[in-house]
């Protein structure tokens, strides 16, 4: 069984028990010889807090010299997080083996209607492999609850109830009093720990014996003293400067973790990390226990990303969270506040964002899980609350969050919040992992690969590129000239030597690139004139390889792009193919008559058009995308959407096709995770606007030089330049006499060093050669030829037949030249 094969299993498990109870999470660890019996635990339960507090004993016990295992949830971007030991994510190697020991068991169970639940079997997980590794302690946070939460499986050491508010009351209470009578049952061998107050207080005294308070002398709530003072003296930078005072002992420390209300968790956790350390007869001066306090980090907990302007995550997801959130940015001192906002659908909307602070302006959002509100409900909670400004609805997490940076200035703040699952996705943009490998040959590339957890068909098809070769050789000086320019091209390295050629003595010659690159070089150079085809077979000699055949079609020739519009209102053939079996039927047409890449489109660009819905867009592209994918042909989808686009490449698009220049942020993060061949057009506005006048000093340059910015945005996203396409947008923002300019000029976009599209098909340019705009076919079967002779890579056309004849044309010309 590899990696991502158990972690599938665990994320297929339910996610809610269908019962209440601890048997099946029981049976499971009994199954594996009831690994909790040998821990030392501490179980930390609470509506908010609980994961700071965990994380704060764990860091204490560590700095204490003990081995600390930490179960924590939910995780933020791998599964992997919610178990560490000593501070280190659990291996892969240890998922794997824990699913393979349990799987027939948790089939068995769900065969008899009993199966484990995520969180049951992820709890499991981190007391098999707490165990396993012999850890000194084990710190539990707790989920949900704590009667039948399955850390309750444990018999804790020493146990804490952080704060109580109301959530989950459909599983624990509809008071604060009875969900606090539900957590107090982690109450363990020491006396329970707890910063509660007030009713809640009251609730867990009459279910615990004994109790250690936690919390500030001056609150209001509470009838009588603390029995740990914490006492909060502000924020210095990043950190905030804290105080605790107990029976016998006190320490002052600052916290790396924001905020008045984490004095009380750093107390709760302080008196935690002291009844384990009497209980094992391990030393914990004040000291010690200062620097665990202060080293302790929570990632999304407040966390600061930037300073300029100030940007925040924290995921807070309840009302009470929310305050603390309000209360500790309320200490920093900005301009205008921009609020990204996601949460899920079983919270209280309306009390959360009452509770945060009032927003210039809010971005909506949805986090990528069935459980998220939608955007659109959301921003009419904070339009009836009236708590900001100006209210965007968003999309995705990381375009929402991308427009609220983008639109502040730099003394303003940008919060994230409303749920861990949102600042999850959020905290991909700073935390991304870019690890440089050495990799020789396939072997090794195979190795890295399947580290990454590529699937088998996948290292398959990538291992040839991920092997980088260095070949140093000697060549005339044309030759030299010829490799360095097409080793560029496709973007590897060429250093010659910088000796005299005077006598045209032979040049040492430094290539350095991909296997991929060198397998399109070695292409390149056969049946080259200068003694290059020789070359060639030396280097493929040198390097082992064979020379595969094109992997794209505008790679050998000019490749034909025919167009499927399923939009009513497009320029040309609005309307005429929105029927799927209709379509279809075109595709299969196009694709007889010579096509190679069909592009679906489902929104107009044409001039006045109205923007369509990404919802919309989506019901319309991705059933064709899924009609015509097993046709011989590519599969383009034309859109400047990133969810559109994420949702075509998964029915089976192959091309993304943006008419924007991924203008949309959030499709550079699916260029990265799919590697696509994308288009990349040069426009003004899209759709178009028809008053639009734009003034160029030359056509041809500043749309090269606009495009070289978008080049470098989508390479940013990992994307080879064979696989950038450009395209320089005729009819987007430019005079007809400059499109003209464009066509003719073609070649100078070679410059860039990307395969060239040009999109010509009855654009309103040919008018001034005598035909009507949306019906000329006359001229753009010249342009089409015009253009494959001047080395357009692509030609993005209507009709078809007549355009494969004129790019063919055109072809039959060049072949008669070399004979």
């Amino acid at each position: 069984m590899e990696y991502h094969e158990a972690a599938n299993f665990l994320f297929d498990l339910r996610r809610y028990p269908s019962r209440k109870g601890l048997d099946a999470t029981r049976a499971l660890c009994e199954s594996l010889g009831d690994p909790q019996d040998d821990l030392v635990c501490v179980q930390v339960a609470g509506s908010n807090g609980k994961g700071s507090t965990a994380r704060m004993v764990e860091r204490t016990l560590r700095e204490a010299g003990l081995d600390v295992g930490l179960f924590t949830s939910p995780h933020l971007s791998d599964l992997r997080e919610r178990v560490r030991i000593d501070g280190r994510k659990v291996t892969k190697r240890a998922v794997r083996e824990f699913v393979e020991a349990t799987r027939e068991h948790t089939l068995d169970a769900a065969a008899a209607g009993d199966c484990p639940t995520f969180f049951e079997s992820t709890t499991v997980l981190a007391l098999w492999a707490f165990a396993r590794a012999e850890v000194d302690v084990a710190v539990l946070e707790v989920g949900i609850g704590g009667r039948y939460d399955a850390t309750s499986v444990v018999d804790p050491l020493a146990s804490a109830v952080t704060t109580v508010t109301l959530e989950h009351t459909d599983l624990l209470g509809d008071t604060e009093a009875e969900i606090a009578r539900d957590k107090a049952q982690v109450a363990g061998r020491s006396p329970l720990v707890t910063a509660t107050t007030g009713e809640a207080l009251a609730a867990v005294r009459d279910e615990v014996e004994s109790v250690v308070t936690v919390g500030a002398d001056d609150d209001t709530d509470r009838a009588e003293p603390p029995d740990v003072r914490a006492r909060y003296e502000g924020r210095e930078g990043l950190s905030g400067r804290i105080a605790l005072d107990g029976p016998d002992w006190s320490v002052e420390t600052r916290l790396s973790q924001l905020g008045a209300h984490q004095t009380s968790n750093a107390g709760v956790a302080a008196v935690l990390a002291r009844q384990v350390a009497d209980a094992l007869d391990v030393p914990l001066d004040e000291p010690t226990l200062a620097r665990g306090l202060a080293s302790a980090h929570w990632p999304g907990r407040f966390e600061v990303m930037e300073r300029d302007p100030l940007t925040v995550l924290d995921g807070a997801h309840n009302p009470g969270s929310c305050v603390t959130v309000a209360e500790t940015l309320a200490e920093f001192d900005y301009d205008d506040l921009h609020l990204v906002f996601g949460a899920m659908s079983d919270k209280d909307h309306a009390e959360m964002v009452a509770a945060l602070p009032r927003a210039d302006h809010v971005y909506t959002c949805r986090a990528d899980t069935d459980r998220a509100e939608s955007p659109e409900a959301l921003a009419r909670v904070f339009r009836a609350e009236d708590r900001a400004d100006e209210v965007h609805v968003g999309g995705n997490v990381p375009d929402a969050l991308a427009r609220a940076r983008e639109a502040a200035a730099p003394g303003d703040a940008v919060l994230l919040t409303g749920s861990l699952y949102v600042v999850a996705e959020a905290r991909e943009s700073w935390v991304a992992p870019e690890i440089p490998k050495r990799v020789t040959d396939l072997k090794e590339a195979r190795a890295v690969l399947e580290s990454a957890d590529v699937t088998e068909g996948g290292v398959w098809r990538m291992r040839g590129k991920g092997v980088h070769r260095v070949v140093k050789t000697r060549v005339r000086p044309r030759q030299a000239q010829y490799l360095k320019e097409e080793m560029l091209s496709l973007g590897g390295e060429c250093a010659t030597s910088g000796l005299s050629t005077q006598d045209h003595e032979p040049l040492d010659v430094v290539l350095m690139g991909t296997l991929s690159q060198f397998k399109r070089l070695l292409a390149k150079l056969d049946d080259q004139p200068f003694g290059l085809q020789q070359v060639a077979d030396r280097l493929r000699e040198t390097l082992d390889v064979e020379t595969d055949p094109p992997e794209y079609p505008w790679e050998a020739r000019t490749a034909v792009m025919g167009i499927i519009n399923v939009t009513p209102d497009s320029f040309h053939d609005g309307g005429e193919y929105n029927a799927l079996a209709e379509a279809r039927e075109r595709a299969e047409a196009m694709v007889e008559a010579g096509v190679d890449i069909l592009d679906v489109g489902g929104e107009s660009t044409r001039p006045g058009a109205d923007p369509v819905s990404v919802e919309e867009e989506i019901e319309r592209v991705v059933p064709l995308v899924e009609a015509v994918a097993d046709l011989d042909a590519l599969v383009s989808v034309d859109t400047r959407k990133a969810p559109v686009a994420r949702a075509a490449l998964e029915a089976g698009a192959d091309i993304i096709n943006d008419v924007t220049g991924l203008d949309d942020p959030g499709m550079r993060e699916v260029l990265a995770e799919y590697q696509p061949p994308t288009v990349v057009m040069h426009s003004i506005d899209a759709p178009v606007d028809p008053d639009t006048d734009v003034e160029y000093d030359d056509v041809v340059e500043d749309v090269v030089e606009q495009l070289r910015e978008r080049v470098l945005l989508a390479e940013k996203s990992g994307l080879d330049r064979s696989r950038i396409i450009v395209d320089p947008g005729l009819g987007f923002g430019k005079s007809k006499r400059e499109n003209f300019e464009l066509l003719s000029r073609l070649d100078e976009f070679h410059a860039l060093g990307c395969p060239v599209l040009i999109g010509h098909s009855h654009k309103s340019m040919f008018s001034l050669v005598g035909e009507d705009a949306g019906d000329a076919s006359a001229g753009t079967i010249a342009a089409s030829a015009l253009a494959a002779d001047r080395g357009a890579d692509v030609v993005r056309v209507h009709d078809v037949p007549e355009n494969v004849v004129a790019v063919r044309t055109a072809h039959a010309l060049d072949d008669a030249d070399e004979e």
